[in-house]
């Protein structure tokens, strides 16, 4: 049995962990205030999830997800996700984040900054650019007509083609946008975030996209 090992309870969190635990896999979420504040919220999801410190949750992780916000990003824990994929679901809100200069600048991106704290890990860009309202709603089975598409961006093929097994398990298709430079194409203020769009219609608002 595969473990999700999912950092953040928030909205993306939440609908994550109940997708995965649909879906066959373990989890462990964890959020900043302890596994004893997620104790209804498991009981809601439960066989299959259990609550933990984002440590514990690292280290059981056969995959990671990162869902904090951004400016909590130095808080994840690095050394228990060595050598594993950490999909990051992460977007830049300076109104909540506090303004990033490189970010500001357009030096790096959301992804860049998390990979650069996670050295030994391999982080993919996933699930970022979908309400969380939808990731349980809106999939379809392979081959739906108009059936909706989710980008994903990473440094790594492999990465990649775990995102793509995952999105197609939720019901979407998947759009590879490339390396995690090219990861600011999908994410806020641009025209594929966000918004409902089959792989075509995500390839053209990728291309689109102004930095």
């Amino acid at each position: 049995m595969t473990t999700v090992g999912i950092i953040g309870a928030g909205h993306i969190g939440t609908a994550l962990a109940k997708g995965f635990i649909d879906h066959g896999y373990d989890v462990v979420i964890a959020n900043s205030r302890g596994p004893e504040t997620l104790a209804d919220l498991v009981a809601s999801i439960g066989d299959g999830v259990r609550a933990a410190t984002a440590t514990e949750a690292a280290e059981a992780a056969d995959i990671a997800v990162v869902t904090v916000p951004l400016k909590a990003y130095r808080e994840v824990p690095v050394e228990p996700l060595r050598g594993k994929t950490v999909l990051d679901t992460n977007n830049y809100y300076f109104e909540r984040d506090g303004h990033i200069a490189d970010l500001d600048e357009k030096k790096t991106t959301t992804s860049q900054m998390l990979q650069e704290h996670l050295p030994d890990s391999t982080v993919v860009k996933a699930f970022n650019h979908i309400m969380a309202a939808d990731i349980l709603t809106d999939g379809s089975p392979a081959g739906t007509e108009n059936r909706r598409a989710l980008a994903t961006s990473s440094d790594s093929a492999e990465a990649v083609a775990l995102v793509t097994r995952i999105y197609d398990e939720f019901g979407f298709d998947t759009v590879d946008i490339g390396a995690l430079s090219e990861s600011w194409r999908v994410e806020r203020d641009q025209p594929a975030y966000v918004v409902r769009q089959n792989a075509a219609e995500l390839e053209q608002n990728l291309a689109r996209a102004e930095r």
